[in-house]
């Protein structure tokens, strides 16, 4: 089953909202808040749009929006990941979910492959299967190369530009999770979960104004468990190079209803406090970031 013309629905597949003046070498990224479903995707998918939205991190892509304005570059996807992951290795796919043979270089036995969560899903966040019957492999490749690959040659043209104009660049990776976990013996999730590698993907000055700032703004905050950041913190976070990343998973109880997807009452609130964090993060000093920091002491 070939699902190939889908250009026209995605004009453009991701934005980037770059304002005239950088206020700080800082980028923010919403990269599962997608909500552009293909009409062949839909067609061929087993379950409704709204199982398949539950993939979706709802309106977070609105919650950073207005940071342009600020003086933030604002990346935001617009395919949904339930059709094809960013936060992935470019080719982590399931050998099972199509016809055809995946090219030698394809990675078929990584964990989220393995749950059904690779580059090209198989199942949506509680466990659903999308497909009613195998892809052709070809159409698998194309998503890969008319949207996920653009959009990742985009965004490290935009950490690039940071890092050569400031020395540094911090990249702030934007998610929700829903407010209950799949297993019962999870114990309950916190307003905000951040992700960095367990101290691999940024320095902890970043990590510690992140948890400062929205700490002091009254969130309940969880580090790395049961999210530490998928492969856009493990990939673009270098910290040795002066490239740090770090994930915030919003508890999407307190910003949204869940099961009507709507926007909730905090919704203004809570996107203000991003306009917070990030000038807290402007005002850190970049000697704090940069790669030769050690040099320089």
């Amino acid at each position: 089953m070939a699902m190939t013309q889908f250009d026209d629905e995605f004009s453009p597949p991701f934005t980037i909202v770059e304002p005239p003046a950088w206020r700080a070498p800082i980028i923010f990224n919403s990269p599962h808040s997608g909500s552009i479903y293909p009409r062949q995707f839909l067609a061929a998918s087993r379950i409704d749009v709204a199982a398949l939205r539950r993939s979706e991190d709802s309106f977070m892509d609105e919650l950073i929006g207005h940071l342009s304005s600020r003086g933030f570059p604002v990346v935001s996807v617009k395919f949904p990941r339930s059709y094809v992951d960013v936060n992935r290795e470019p080719y982590e796919l399931d050998p099972r979910m199509f016809t055809g043979r995946l090219p030698s270089f394809a990675n078929t036995r990584s964990i989220r492959v393995a749950g059904g969560l690779g580059t090209i899903p198989r199942v949506v966040g509680d466990g659903q299967e999308i497909y009613r019957e195998r892809l052709d492999v070809d159409d698998a490749l194309n998503r890969i190369e008319m949207l996920y690959k653009p959009y990742h040659r985009a965004l490290r043209h935009l950490i690039n530009k940071a890092h050569s104009t400031f020395g540094t660049a911090i990249l702030i990776d934007c998610h929700s999770m829903p407010s209950v976990g799949v297993s019962r013996d999870e114990p309950p999730r916190p307003d905000v979960v951040i992700g960095d590698r367990y101290g691999t993907s940024c320095t902890p000055v970043l990590r510690d104004c992140v948890e400062e700032t929205l700490g002091q703004l009254g969130y309940s905050l969880g580090r790395n468990k049961p999210y530490a950041g998928g492969f856009i913190t493990e990939h673009y976070g270098n910290p040795a190079s002066g490239l740090h990343t770090i994930q915030i998973e919003l508890n999407r109880a307190i910003y949204m209803d869940e099961r009507r997807r709507e926007r909730g009452p905090r919704f203004a609130s809570i996107a203000a406090d991003f306009t917070v964090l990030a000038e807290a993060l402007a005002m850190l000093p970049l000697s704090d970031f940069g790669p030769f920091q050690a040099a320089a002491e």
